[in-house]
């Protein structure tokens, strides 16, 4: 095997022992308010809340693989799914570029050029960076005035992001850092389609983590018919503001502040607290959840690789005439030679 594909599992290893860890950390670290917070909520809430914290990460992902596909490299839903989720849990070591690197090298693994996975992973993020400032400025100045006298200045650059988003400009700032990083720049420009597509996973992710903590805030004793709104925007914000501080792994303490403050006015003394811890892990468990989904996935080869194994094994039974028709590409197949007939005799 390969020393350098060695290398790169061990280092996956490592790098998931080590988010496994900081994960831990974060959790015991805050056992007794996690303990509280949960006995104060029912059961059914909590697996609500979870399973929209999910099918929020899934689709976020689906974002990202709509991203990928536009820019050359279409991958199938369940190695999409097991690079997303397993990379993911970089974000927990300290710093923002451990998710970013693994997934650029699980990528490689099915062929996609590293240019392409920094390509798209920038791009998700910097669409589920403008999609969550967009969502916290549409619902949060008219439902939370702590939101507009602290967090006032995030909202102006919304739509200076969305903006940003278009296709050509996307284009010209991924080729540039291309070229500063050496590396050849996107074969495929993006196109306003896929960018479309990508923002509507990315909204329907923000939804989604909306009513997760919607039903965080409904279980200690929120009402209210614009609540709904006020979580969405809450934990937009929030997300937004812990991704902005670097050193926090998964922007712990920084979400959590932000969370508790857009709360506060509107929730019952102690209760934005609870929210905020609750939330925080339960996310760590969806994170975990996926990443271990992941890897049982990945312990099979799939319907794709077990098509490309027994063509190749079909391949290494046929003669070198069959490939050569077979693999022909779009030259004309030669024609054969007849044999077995009779030889005829010439007429004088």
């Amino acid at each position: 095997m390969n020393t350098k594909v060695v290398a790169m599992r061990i280092s996956r290893v490592l790098l998931v022992l080590l988010a496994l860890a900081f994960c831990a950390y974060s959790v015991v670290s805050q056992w007794d308010e996690t303990t509280r917070a949960f006995g104060e909520m029912s059961w059914p809430t909590l697996a609500g809340s979870l399973a929209a914290g999910l099918a929020g990460l899934f689709a976020w992902m689906l974002g990202w693989r709509t991203f990928l596909t536009g820019l050359g490299s279409a991958l199938p839903l369940r190695a999409a799914f097991r690079i997303s989720a397993i990379s993911q849990l970089g974000k927990y070591v300290p710093g923002k570029v451990w998710a970013l690197v693994t997934q650029i090298e699980m990528a490689r693994e099915h062929k996609v050029p590293a240019e392409r996975s920094f390509g798209s992973t920038l791009l998700a993020v910097a669409t589920s960076t403008a999609c969550g400032l967009a969502v916290a400025a549409v619902t949060l100045p008219l439902t939370s005035a702590a939101a507009r006298d602290r967090y006032w200045w995030l909202f102006p650059l919304a739509p200076v992001m969305l903006a940003a988003l278009h296709p050509r400009i996307v284009t010209w700032c991924l080729d540039t850092l291309l070229k500063l990083v050496r590396r050849p720049t996107l074969e495929h420009p993006v196109s306003l389609g896929v960018t479309l597509v990508a923002i509507a996973w990315t909204v329907l992710g923000w939804v989604l983590f909306g009513v997760h903590t919607w039903l965080l805030c409904m279980a200690v004793g929120g009402d209210g018919a614009g609540l709904p709104f006020l979580a969405t925007g809450a934990y937009a914000l929030a997300f937004v503001a812990g991704f902005l501080v670097f050193i926090a792994p998964g922007g712990i303490g920084a979400r959590e502040a932000a969370l508790t403050v857009v709360l506060t006015p509107v929730l019952p003394a102690g209760a934005p607290v609870v929210v905020a811890i609750a939330s925080r892990v339960l996310l760590t468990a969806a994170d975990l959840l996926s990443a271990g989904a992941a890897l049982l996935l990945g312990r099979g080869a799939g319907p794709a690789a077990a098509g490309q194994a027994a063509a190749g094994q079909a391949a290494e039974r046929s003669g070198p005439d069959e490939d050569a028709a077979v693999d022909g590409g779009n030259e004309p197949a030669p024609k054969e030679l007849v044999r077995g007939t009779q030889p005829t005799k010439e007429r004088p």
